[in-house]
C-alpha cells in the first residue's frame, strides 16, 4: 500500500486526510526508518509495509469506534507509537497518553511528536503494572488501546485497570483472536469488563486477518490488580 493508496483506503472508510495530515504520515515514515537504523523499532521498513501494516492497521480501530472529540486515550506498550499516533494524526482533538517500558522508545516518541507538531500527547516511561496502580492514572481514561502486546488474558490485566467505568478497552489482535478471547473471558469479568463485540476483517491487498475486540468497563477493577510487574505474564488470570 503506497501513500496514495493509503489515503484512498481511509477515504473509503470515512476518514478524509488533509494535506497537513498526509505530510505528517510522510514525516512519521521518514523518522521511523531513520531511527530504526540505531534502535530496533520495527522489522518493517518499506513504505508499502509501514503504510499498510502499521499506519492503516492502527487506524482500523476507528472503522468501528468513534474517535471524534476530546477523548482521553491511553496506549499501553505503544512501541513505535502504534496505534495511538496514527489515530492522533487522524483525530487531532484526541488526548493521548503513551506508556512504554523502554526509555529509548519514549525518547523516539518524544522526538517524533515534536517532528509532527503534536499537542495533547504525554509519554510515560513505566511498566503497565506500575502505571495501573498509580492513583493519578488508574481508571482515568475513556479508551485504553493495545496492539500486539500480549495475549488477551494478560492484556486485560494491564489495560482494564486504566479504563474508567463506562469507558472502553480496545484490543487489536491478529488471527488467534477467537481463541485468546475464549480463554480470557473469566479474567475480563474479574477485572470489571464485559465483552461488547468483536470485528474481524482482513487487511487490503495482503489479506492477513485482524480483529478489533471491544470490552466495556462496567464496574471498578479490584484494587489488587494489576499484580506486580511480570506476574500477569507468568501467571495469567
Amino acid at each position: 500500500m503506497n501513500p496514495e493508496q493509503f489515503v484512498l483506503a481511509l477515504q473509503k472508510n470515512g476518514i478524509d486526510l488533509d494535506d497537513r495530515q498526509i505530510n505528517q504520515f510522510a514525516t512519521y515514515y521518514r523518522t521511523l526508518v531513520e531511527w530504526n537504523e540505531k534502535m530496533n523499532l520495527t522489522a518493517l521498513t518499506s513504505p508499502e509495509d509501514v503504510y499498510l501494516k502499521h499506519f492503516y492497521d492502527s487506524i482500523s480501530a476507528a472503522f468501528f469506534v468513534d474517535f471524534t472529540g476530546q477523548h482521553h486515550i491511553c496506549d499501553v506498550g505503544a512501541g513505535a507509537g502504534f496505534p495511538s499516533i496514527p489515530l492522533k494524526i487522524c483525530f487531532p482533538d484526541l488526548n493521548i497518553t503513551i506508556v512504554d517500558s523502554l526509555k529509548k522508545r519514549i525518547g523516539f516518541l518524544e522526538h517524533l511528536s515534536d517532528q509532527l507538531g503534536l499537542t495533547g500527547v504525554q509519554f510515560h516511561h513505566d511498566r503497565a503494572e506500575t502505571f495501573g496502580k498509580n492513583k493519578q492514572f488508574r481508571e482515568k481514561y475513556d479508551i485504553v488501546t493495545a496492539r500486539a502486546v500480549a495475549r488477551m488474558s494478560v492484556l486485560s490485566e494491564l489495560c482494564l485497570p486504566l479504563v474508567k467505568p463506562s469507558g472502553m478497552f480496545i484490543a487489536m489482535k491478529g488471527a488467534q483472536s477467537a481463541e485468546e478471547l475464549s480463554e480470557s473471558k473469566q479474567a475480563i469479568k474479574l477485572l470489571g469488563g464485559a465483552i461488547k463485540e468483536t470485528h474481524a476483517f482482513t487487511l487490503p491487498s495482503e489479506e492477513s486477518e485482524r480483529a478489533i475486540i471491544l470490552v466495556d468497563k462496567i464496574k471498578q477493577t479490584p484494587k489488587k490488580y494489576p499484580r506486580k510487574p511480570g506476574t500477569p505474564n507468568k501467571l495469567p488470570l
